[in-house]
C-alpha cells in the first residue's frame, strides 16, 4: 500500500511543478461543505449521487418548493393568488408531512432540530431593510 501512496504522491507533485492544477475553478477559494446531517447516513452517497444528476428525492423537492412558495406568499400582494399559494403550500406541507410518517423519519432528532429552525424561520423572517 505504502508503494501505491509513494506513487499516487508522486504524480501529484508532478503535476503541481507542470502547473496542471493552476487554472482548477474555485482555485484560492475554501470548499463549500454541504451539510448532509439531516440524511440518513446510510442514505447520504445515494442523495449524493441523485443531487450531482439533477434529481432531487420527493422530500428535498418538497421542501425546496414549500420554501419557495412561502417566499411568494410574502412577496404577494393580491389576496386572491395569495389564498391560491397558500393552498399550494398547504398542499405541499400536507404531502411532505405524509411522507414523513410514511419513512419514519419524524423520529431522527436531526430533523426535528431542523423541522424548528424552519419554522422559526417562517414565524420570525429577518428584516430586509438592514
Amino acid at each position: 500500500m505504502d508503494f501505491l501512496h509513494d506513487l499516487v504522491e508522486q504524480r501529484i507533485q508532478e503535476a503541481i511543478k507542470n502547473g496542471d492544477f493552476d487554472n482548477l475553478p474555485g482555485k484560492g477559494k475554501p470548499l463549500v461543505l454541504e451539510d448532509w446531517s439531516s440524511v440518513p447516513e446510510d442514505l447520504r452517497l445515494s442523495y449524493k449521487i441523485m443531487k450531482n444528476s439533477g434529481y432531487l428525492p420527493e422530500e428535498m423537492q418538497l421542501r425546496k418548493d414549500m420554501l419557495t412558495l412561502e417566499d411568494l406568499i410574502r412577496c404577494c400582494r393580491d389576496d386572491t393568488e395569495r389564498g391560491q399559494l397558500r393552498s399550494r403550500l398547504n398542499e405541499k406541507t400536507l404531502r411532505f408531512n405524509m411522507l414523513m410518517e410514511e419513512r419514519s423519519m419524524n423520529l431522527s432528532p436531526a430533523l426535528a432540530q431542523y423541522r424548528d429552525k424552519i419554522h422559526d424561520k417562517f414565524l420570525n423572517p429577518p428584516d430586509k431593510e438592514n
